[in-house]
């Protein structure tokens, strides 16, 4: 017996120190696929998931614009649950999977941690706590090389559940926990209401855009257009909004064109696209402060919505730059009066997502995107040092300089 005490504390005692390690670490690190990274060419884009399970369409759009290379999973709960799916699942090719467990803050200045960033050419985010990943990330050097990762590599970013939460430009936080439509509505400034405009990941096109998940469990439209009406009283930004129900995801190519993928006809997988009535003079709340319920009216039109159902082809759409151009789905028209939300049909909407970027795929200048673009760009393909098409500002012109130009082909700028 008795040296089956000292066995049975001896095993203890090194299950501990390991434990003691990892945590000292701040981070888990499962790998599928090659060993070491690879060189490949990103195509850019971003995948906003709404949590429950995971879209096998969109899944494997994000994965296909990896370019082959290797993917890159951040969580703070859970273990490698994704890398076979990735790796296998899907019917892409892949170099590797990566996935890190972020323990505590160790994690976000880890080299190991910050080298796999440096080397992916997707990121994921898992679903978890976004006010967890607020917590471990924010302001961090592996905040840091996200970032310069989507600026200068052109990386696929996209996340599920909280990790969709946390890619626009407005976030709310959970600092406290979630909030529901009625509590939101009947006191914008309750105790759950913890909002962030801080910089944290930077995606240019969703700098104004509050990213909201499990839409339909429960039904947070009201919850939304609270978060919208705070941001106009607060920081004056006419906010835009990108939300999705469960098992749904918008995908967005660098262009800008927004695909909704679902399971319809089978199932109401929605997505919702919001902007700021833009035809106001004061588009502002009516009433958005403390202990009062948000009216925010409006002649019942302060916000237009575009909602499509999404499909396993991806096919309806929404160009989120320049000029509103929606591919099936309806609008309506939403406010709130007296703490009650309000929706009801509408016409088209005309306010515009995001104003359209530099036109940098017009590589000659003559206004359009066309043959004679396609064909400089070939004439510089392959070029390696003092290249003047080097749209993605990679080091070479190659595959994504292409598609780049393809994906506007026929656009006027």
């Amino acid at each position: 017996m008795t040296s089956l005490r000292i066995f049975v504390l001896s095993c203890l005692t090194v299950a501990w120190m390991a434990g003691g390690t990892l945590w000292a670490q701040g981070y888990t690190v499962y790998n599928t696929g090659a060993s070491a990274d690879g060189i490949f060419d990103a195509q850019g884009g971003i995948c906003l998931m709404g949590g429950a399970s995971e879209n096998d369409d969109g899944m494997a759009w994000f994965l296909e614009r990896a370019g082959g290379g290797d993917v890159l999973v951040l969580r703070a709960s859970g273990s490698d649950g994704y890398n076979n799916y990735f790796y296998n699942d899907l019917g892409v090719d892949l170099h590797r999977v990566t996935t890190v467990v972020c323990q505590n803050a160790n994690a976000s200045s880890a080299e190991e941690v910050l080298d796999l960033v440096h080397g992916a050419e997707a990121i994921w985010f898992a679903g978890g706590d976004q006010a967890d990943y607020h917590d471990l990330w924010q302001g961090t050097p592996l905040n840091d090389a996200i970032n310069d990762a989507l600026a200068t590599r052109n990386i696929v970013i996209g996340g599920t559940s909280a990790g969709m939460a946390i890619l626009g430009g407005l976030r709310f936080t959970a600092d406290n926990g979630t909030v529901y439509s009625d509590e939101a509505l009947d006191n914008p400034y309750n105790s759950y209401m913890t909002l962030d405009q801080t910089p944290f990941l930077d995606v240019p096109l969703l700098a104004h855009t509050f990213t909201d998940t499990h839409f339909d469990n429960p039904e947070r439209e009201g919850r939304l257009l609270t978060f919208m009406a705070r941001a106009s009283t607060d920081w004056g930004i006419a906010a835009t909004a990108i939300a999705c129900d469960e098992y749904t995801a918008v995908c967005i190519d660098p262009s800008g064109e927004a695909r909704v993928f679902g399971e319809s006809p089978q199932y109401e997988d929605n997505a919702y696209i919001l902007t700021v009535q833009c035809d106001l003079d004061n588009p502002a709340p009516e009433v958005c402060t403390q202990g009062q319920p948000l009216t925010w009216n409006h002649n019942g039109a302060a916000v237009q919505v575009w909602r499509a159902l999404g499909n396993a082809a991806g096919s309806p759409s929404y160009h989120l730059q320049g000029p509103v151009n929606a591919n099936a789905g309806s609008w309506q028209r939403w406010w709130a009066e007296q703490g009650q939300w309000f929706s009801d049909v509408a016409s088209p909407g005309e306010c515009v997502f995001s104003e359209a970027g530099p036109c940098t795929e017009d590589v000659d200048g003559d206004g359009v995107v066309g043959t004679s673009d396609v064909m400089l760009m070939l004439s510089e393909f392959g070029c390696a040092s003092g290249c003047t098409l080097d749209l993605d500002d990679d080091g070479v012109v190659g595959i994504s300089d292409i598609l780049a130009v393809l994906s506007r082909f026929g656009d006027t700028c």
